[in-house]
């Protein structure tokens, strides 16, 4: 059905194809195409407008026209659609390099300089890392390295205030890295719920700095537990902006 609603429209003079608004897009309406971000169909944009805090060149905004009604049952096909398509590797959808799926085999530490804690040699040493890309906005919730996993979610002061950021958090777990004060809290929410919902997580760790403004991470992940209606092991840590560790706890 034709009716008059709010819904995305794309300027392609702004837009430069970075890719941004794809991941943000929670019904998976939109591509890159020859460069530029397009609208698959307008029955799969609900017009809420997720996306748009996530261009750089504000080539989206939310405007009325004529168009077919939102259609839920066809954003469950096609999100289950993507997902089947997402088992065997494939190449980018977004077009964005940054934005390319990539998994690494675990790399092992050199040895030890302390007793407790390990120090990497300086301009040396391999990292913990396993995938790429590591920011929120860039992680689909189809990603293969999401299944099982033990996941940090970091805000992204963190690995440039804690030292041994790798070695203390990072090592055996998948990290979602953002910052909760100026990205998009609702954008964020719905991509953990859908996380949550459907891939099964061991564990769920927040890593925060003791600036208020991070707390904001913690009820971003709160409400996307409640959405999912699933229950996951969370434990929440803070560090001082110069790199302690202040408090740890577990909800």
């Amino acid at each position: 059905m034709i009716t008059t609603r709010k819904i995305i429209e794309i300027d392609e003079e702004l837009c430069d194809g970075c890719g941004l608004c794809v991941p943000d897009c929670a019904e998976g309406s939109l591509v890159i195409v020859d460069g530029k971000a397009k609208m698959i169909a307008d029955k799969l944009c609900d017009g809420l407008g997720a996306c748009l805090g996530s261009c750089p060149t504000g080539a989206l905004k939310i405007i009325e026209r004529e168009a077919e009604n939102f259609d839920e049952k066809a954003v469950e096909n096609h999100l289950a659609s993507q997902k089947k398509e997402s088992v065997t590797p494939a190449p980018n959808p977004s077009g964005c390099p940054s934005a390319k799926l990539q998994t690494f085999a675990p790399q092992t530490h050199p040895p030890c300089q302390s007793a407790n804690k390990p120090v990497m040699a300086a301009g040396g040493g391999t990292s913990s890392l396993t995938h790429w890309p590591i920011q929120i906005r860039l992680i689909p919730p189809t990603a293969s390295f999401l299944q099982g996993a033990e996941l940090l979610v970091a805000a992204d002061c963190c690995a440039v205030s804690a030292p041994n950021f790798q070695l203390d958090y990072l090592t055996g777990k998948i990290v979602m890295m953002g910052c909760p004060k100026f990205d998009d809290a609702e954008s964020y929410v719905q991509r953990f719920t859908e996380i949550i919902s459907a891939c099964n997580l061991k564990s769920l760790t927040i890593l925060i700095m003791e600036v208020p403004c991070c707390a904001a991470m913690n009820s971003i992940i709160k409400q996307a537990v409640e959405r999912a209606g699933k229950t996951v092991p969370v434990e929440q840590i803070t560090i001082s902006t110069q790199g302690a560790e202040l408090d740890r706890k577990t909800w």
